[in-house]
């Protein structure tokens, strides 16, 4: 029986080894000894005793074996050798008793190469089975700033942490939130014995159903993070291979957007349609807001349920609105969700990027319902997301800044360091250097455990502040709120940057009653919308006391802003670390202003550190897979 399987491992071979040469590639094993020429190797460990995974099992360490196998190796030598009797005695002890001598081999990369147990891996890999014990000694070399290089150094932080090594990701950051999705609570904690049986349980149940739903480039660790983005891991990691197969079929669309790195649909501007929906209509269009706080507590929240109202309004009785609050943790947040899919709304709004990650698993058990969640930078197509560009009307705030100010220094406050900021706090700074060249941008940021950045601008000698672009209704004087000049105790309100969330909702809305909703589907796209002030959504407001002058600037600005005719992003900048950006032939990209991970050089100050961000701005960044830059 095993000479039978010899030669049919042998047929295997010999069309592998053609197969290779009629494309112009080596048939044979790769050979460590042979890269390592190439790199500079820093050190090596031993690793001692590993399960090693043999789909990872890539090559052989001495060139002298390579001609012996194809890679996948698949014996080329004919069956009366001695190389196929070995063989075939390896085949019947691992049919009676398992092989379980232990290999010998490297590790480059989290890529293995056998020094010695060729053979057992040959016949191992024939019958498909999974690990082999082997004695492992880790190659490392210099890193040489490549993504792969990085990649593998987040690896190595993780494999001190777990152990496991039978995971990659095609991405960075990919092992960091896995530990942050396995562990939320101390994604540093080294794993025991159960922990990493438990997770190893799961993965088994999760690649059989993923690898049996359908053929895609993604790594089964990139598929179960997406997973994990969405599906709690202590509440699926019991789970069977056919309940995660029902899942996954389900995000079988957030998978194929991934696998073409399709990534984000951006809308840049409403769809002008007329609405279906008639004053006579007996059917009334039922729309749920869902809020992380409340409208007391939060000026975002408040912000919201204005723009609620002016949507109720519009329509005249048409569209009937509920508001859910206080949906502060994943499972209240789904709590709001169902309620509101109970109570038959047509549209949910949940107004945070806290709430993704409920709003994309509602969506995908309630695929009747149209869900948008206020975000930026969300690849998820089985909701829409929405949010303003915010940088358009703080340009216009930095342009005004930078006229007033005496000394050319001015104060940015910034709450949560998520997508789109860094592109507010640079238009704020060109807005401030084109009106005068030598203004200087102090940056601090209010959602940290360092709650003096006020008194650190007024040490400065700082007058003219950009704070905060909402209120609470409750909120009591000063208000620091938009740009003001403080003086002392006092504050002048000068401009307020703001989002006109009712006018958004309402285009929404009539762009869902007009039937445009179906007509922005694009495949597997994700769809953003993503309105400035060429959409009426950003707008600016000016106290009467600034100069006649400078409201005309303004006004002149304004106006190129929204037609068109200016970017606020144009020219050479240049940005704290010297990194030069050339946009005088062409505009930012949106996809680039969102992104945006860099600071201009008159900007002073950067980034929190992710540790000293208050814990509401660290939930606000898990929910985004976010890091500060």
């Amino acid at each position: 029986m095993s000479l039978d399987d010899y030669r049919k491992a042998y047929r295997q071979g010999q069309r592998v080894y053609r197969a290779s040469l009629s494309h112009g590639e080596s048939p044979f094993l790769p050979v460590l000894e042979h890269i390592l020429q190439h790199v500079q190797i820093e050190s090596r460990q031993q690793l001692g005793l590993v399960d090693i995974p043999l789909e990872q099992i890539s090559g052989t360490y001495y060139a002298g074996r390579q001609p012996t196998f194809t890679h996948g190796f698949l014996p080329l030598m004919d069956e009366k050798t001695e190389f196929a009797q070995k063989w075939n005695h390896l085949c019947e002890a691992h049919l009676s008793d398992g092989i379980r001598d232990p290999i010998t081999a490297y590790e480059f990369m989290n890529r293995f190469y056998v020094v010695e147990g060729h053979k057992r891996v040959s016949v191992l890999r024939y019958f498909d089975a999974v690990s082999v014990p082997g004695v492992v000694t880790r190659v490392l070399c210099a890193p040489d700033g490549s993504e792969e290089s990085r990649i593998y150094a987040e690896f190595l932080r993780f494999y001190d942490l777990t152990g496991i090594n039978y995971l990659w990701f095609s991405r960075e950051g990919g092992f960091a939130d896995l530990l942050a999705c396995t562990h939320p609570d101390n994604p540093d904690a080294v794993w025991d014995e159960q922990e990493r049986r438990d997770f190893h349980a799961f993965y088994a149940a999760f690649r059989l159903a993923y690898e049996g739903h359908g053929k895609l480039t993604l790594t089964v660790g990139d598929a179960m993070l997406i997973y994990l983005n969405i599906y709690d891991y202590a509440a699926a990691r019991d789970k069977k291979t056919a309940a995660l197969r029902r899942e996954l079929s389900g995000l079988w669309d957030e998978m194929c957007n991934r696998d073409m790195d399709a990534a984000i649909h951006l809308v840049l501007k409403p769809a002008e349609h007329r609405p279906r929906l008639s004053v006579f209509s007996p059917r009334h269009l039922r729309v749920a807001f869902i809020h992380d706080s409340t409208a007391q507590s939060s000026s975002w929240v408040y912000a919201h349920e204005l723009g609620r109202r002016d949507l109720e309004a519009a329509f005249d009785g048409q569209v009937e609105t509920i508001c859910l609050d206080g949906a502060n943790t994943d499972e209240a947040a789904g709590r709001a969700l169902e309620a509101a899919v109970c109570d038959r709304s047509d549209l949910i709004f949940t107004t945070s990027p806290r709430l993704l990650q409920p709003s994309v698993k509602a969506a995908l058990a309630h695929p009747q319902t149209a869900i948008l969640n206020c975000s930026l930078n969300t690849a998820h197509p089985s909701i829409r997301t929405y949010y303003a560009r915010m940088y358009e009307g703080k340009f216009l705030m930095g342009a005004i800044a930078g006229s007033l100010a005496e000394n050319d220094r001015i104060g940015y406050i910034a709450d949560y360091p998520i997508y789109g900021i860094a592109a507010n706090i640079n238009a704020f700074a060109l807005g401030a250097r084109m009106v005068n060249p030598r203004a200087q941008v102090y940056l601090e940021w209010s959602k940290t455990t360092r709650t003096d950045y006020r008194e650190r601008l007024r040490r400065a000698g700082i007058s003219y502040i950009s704070d905060d672009d909402m209120i609470t209704p409750d909120a009591v004087p000063p208000n620091h709120v938009g740009l003001y000049r403080a003086d002392g105790d006092s504050l002048s309100n000068l401009a307020l940057s703001l989002c006109q969330w009712g006018r958004l909702y309402e285009r929404i809305v009539r762009n869902y009653l007009s039937g445009g909703w179906n007509s922005d589907r694009a495949g597997t796209l994700a769809i953003n919308y993503w309105w400035g002030m060429d959409s009426g959504i950003v707008d600016l407001v000016c106290s009467r006391s600034l100069p006649d002058g400078t409201l005309r600037l303004l006004h002149l600005l304004q106006q190129a802003v929204s037609s068109g005719t200016f970017h606020p992003f144009s020219g050479q900048l240049r940005s704290q670390s010297g990194e030069l950006f050339d946009y005088r032939s062409r505009t930012a990209a949106p996809q680039e202003l969102i992104t945006m991970d860099w600071l201009l050089d008159n900007v002073v100050g950067g980034f929190p550190a992710f540790d000293t961000l208050l814990p509401k701005a660290q939930a606000l960044l898990r929910a985004q897979r976010m890091r500060t830059p």
